[in-house]
């Protein structure tokens, strides 16, 4: 069949004109842009389909979003609280340690240990108020070098020495 009996053919009837072409504009690439109709078509049809479930999604993400904020605003909550904590059982070590009061090796390691606990938080959170517990910080690591010198802790009943442990 030539050209010339495919356009005869089309000229007797304009209808199939228009179907041959939307057929063809489906399956042949015209332009370096692929005009695919029937990829659109579906699209749409998609998005009528899922409109619900996309205000549903829409509505969880927002409620995430949400929850995930006051996740935070609580971890930051409960952290400052825990730097709170830390604070205070510096500062009430600190008062022992000036009323003289018997601490053993093991009392000086620990709040040692909550020192570098506060000391950190202070580091990564540098607008909290730290001023109040610098010079007991200070003091309290003076105290624990002199009896680490004079090797004079308080040692428990029941405890033993190093030179015992031996």
């Amino acid at each position: 069949m030539t050209f010339q009996e495919i356009a005869e053919i089309a000229s007797d009837s304009p209808g199939w004109i228009a179907l041959i072409l939307i057929v063809a504009s489906g399956l042949i690439e015209v332009s370096p842009i692929k005009i695919n109709p029937w990829g659109a078509f579906a699209k749409s049809v998609g998005k009528a389909i899922n409109a619900d479930v996309m205000k549903e999604l829409e509505a969880v993400k927002h409620t995430q979003a949400d929850i995930t904020q006051r996740l935070d605003d609580r971890v930051k909550v409960e952290d400052e609280r825990n730097a709170n904590a830390q604070r205070e059982r510096i500062l009430q070590f600190n008062v022992e340690v000036m009323r003289n009061e018997k601490h053993t090796r093991e009392d000086f390691i620990e709040i040692l240990n909550v020192i570098d606990l506060y000391e950190k938080y202070c580091k990564d959170h540098p607008d909290y108020p730290n001023n109040r517990a610098v010079h007991a910080v200070s003091n309290i690591e003076r105290v624990y070098d002199e009896r680490l010198k004079k090797n004079d802790f308080y040692k428990a009943e029941g405890s033993v020495s190093n030179e015992e442990a031996v």
